[in-house]
């Protein structure tokens, strides 16, 4: 007699108990994979986005100055500075059209506008489309200067009731009198020294470091994938102990079942790993099923938080792989106990059994 062969069709006389007894593991394994994934998923987005503009220093005007932007001749100063290098800068500003304070954003990039009809060039976002009655081909007047809308953009992460045109940096400086919103810059020294510096030398303008920022979001994401972790884990525990029920439950079922394979010659050895095939393999589906529900619910999440670039990040082949090895072993261990009192079992006492 095949003692795994006897493994299977004892999970399958048991049809209601094992579905239970996976129930756990399923809900455990999805809960790691869905906390553990969306975690992920949402640091590599704030990381990308932080890595994008991270800069080690972004210079404004300073708001005692009254003004967002700086002038020209502020401007020129930050950039003479030796201590700096590596400059992008950035202007926006605010402009009524028909009735509607339409904010206007240069870019130097536009892989960072997520453009979904059209071409970079004039590009509207959501809000301005849907309020204003825009598409591209449509004329859109900014500070007396008439623009032929080229693109609409699908604005993620951001809040869509802000009205949004997107232009190329050196149209957007032009049109508020070479002002400029803010200065992104790379240091040669510590940041923060080079920080004060530039106060110090140019008046008017706040300077702010971007590596503490970086610091605290990294630290932050740390942390909530460590608690998303544990909470997870605990779910995962249930399942597991529920592994450890059943397989007892089997056994003291089992009594007078095993009584007779230890009489016919089978080893202690040989009952002791059809018990763990059996727990093993109530975990081993159990966590192929829990990462199944758990993908569908990365899918369910990252569509609702508009994370569908980040899904690929938010399922890695580590973390399913993880918790596939991870709950099969863990199950395996919960079937020790079980397997050694099997292993133990007096065959006279156990053929008696009833």
């Amino acid at each position: 007699m095949d003692l795994y062969k006897l493994a299977f069709n004892n999970i399958r006389r048991k049809k209601l108990r094992s579905a239970l007894t996976m129930l756990g593991i399923i809900i455990g394994v999805a809960t790691i994979l869905t906390l553990l994934g969306s975690t992920a998923g949402l640091a590599s987005a704030v990381n990308d986005q932080t890595n994008e503009y991270m800069y080690d220093v972004i210079i404004s005007s300073a708001s005692s100055s009254g003004s967002y932007s700086m002038d020209s001749q502020t401007a020129s100063k930050v950039e003479n500075l030796s201590d700096l290098h590596g400059f992008r800068e950035v202007t926006a500003f605010s402009e009524e059209i028909n009735g509607s304070t339409v904010t206007v954003g240069g870019t130097n990039d536009w892989k960072q506008v997520k453009i979904k009809s059209g071409k970079p060039g004039v590009v509207i976002n959501h809000a301005v489309a849907d309020k204003l009655h825009l598409g591209v081909g449509d004329k859109i007047k900014i500070k007396n200067k008439e623009l032929t809308i080229t693109g609409i953009s699908n604005e993620e992460q951001v809040d869509e009731d802000v009205l949004g045109v997107y232009v190329n940096q050196t149209l957007a400086k032009q049109m508020d009198e070479n002002r400029v919103t803010a200065i992104y810059a790379r240091t040669d020294g510590d940041p923060k020294t080079v920080a004060d510096n530039v106060e110090n030398q140019v008046t008017g303008v706040s300077v702010k470091t971007r590596s503490e920022k970086v610091a605290e979001v990294q630290e932050w994401a740390d942390k909530a994938q460590l608690f998303m972790g544990i909470i997870a884990g605990i779910a995962l525990l249930v399942g597991i102990i529920s592994v450890v029920n059943t397989m007892m439950m089997s056994v003291m079922e089992r009594t007078k079942e095993l009584g007779v394979l230890k009489a016919i010659g089978f080893t202690n050895w040989e009952l002791k790993g059809s018990i763990l095939f059996e727990s093993g393999l109530l975990g081993l589906l159990g966590s192929i099923a829990g990462v199944l529900l758990g993908i569908l619910g990365i899918l369910l999440i990252a569509k609702m938080l508009n994370f569908t670039d980040y899904i690929t990040e938010m399922i890695p082949l580590w973390l399913v792989g993880g918790v596939i090895v991870g709950s099969t072993l863990l199950s395996i261990l919960a079937g020790l106990y079980p397997a050694r009192r099997a292993s133990k079992l007096n065959v006279v006492e156990a053929l008696r059994n009833e």
